[in-house]
């Protein structure tokens, strides 16, 4: 009869997960400019999208901007989708994380169509998105992603996008 392996502990399944998310957000600048964070819960991201004041495109109303709006929410699309494809390196440990950079993390993926509907004004604070991928195969992949502030039930903005999915690293 063959020994079974120790499960490793929680928290240092827990360190590597924030490790991997980390370096995956870290790796994008634009994700900084706009402090767009991610939080993870299991294998389900959240984006938070912390409210300044330089994401105000209309400061009669006051509203956040549009093009802030359609990012937050693409970003949010691209990482879930980056996530899910690291997912299974990670678990097993096939990850480095002594060197973890650009060089070690799948690229992400392409974006070939982004359509966002606003449903309201986006309101001078924190915005908070999740996405759902409907479909992801190894060439293409189908997310919609909704973000709210206040209430998980009054969704200001949705959208739908389309990705080209990156080629496996052999």
């Amino acid at each position: 009869m063959s020994e079974r392996r120790k499960p490793e502990p929680v928290q240092v399944i827990k360190q590597r997960r924030d490790g991997v998310l980390r370096a995956l957000v870290e790796g994008v600048p634009y994700i900084q400019f706009l402090g767009i964070q991610l939080e993870r819960r299991g294998d389900e991201l959240t984006g938070v999208m912390p409210y300044t004041d330089q994401l105000i495109g209309n400061p009669i109303l006051p509203a956040l901007h549009g093009g802030a709006t359609a990012a937050f929410l693409e970003v949010t699309a691209i990482i879930t989708l980056s996530w899910g494809l690291i997912w299974e390196d990670m678990e097993s440990g096939a990850l480095n994380l002594d060197n973890l950079d650009g060089d070690h993390l799948p690229r992400l993926p392409k974006t070939i169509d982004f359509t966002v509907d606003y449903l309201r004004t986006g309101l001078p604070r924190d915005a908070y998105a999740r996405a759902r991928i409907n479909r992801s195969g190894r060439r293409y992949a189908s997310v919609h992603v909704e973000a709210w502030q206040d209430n998980r039930s009054r969704i200001f903005a949705q959208a739908t996008g389309h990705f080209v999915m990156p080629q496996r690293r052999g």
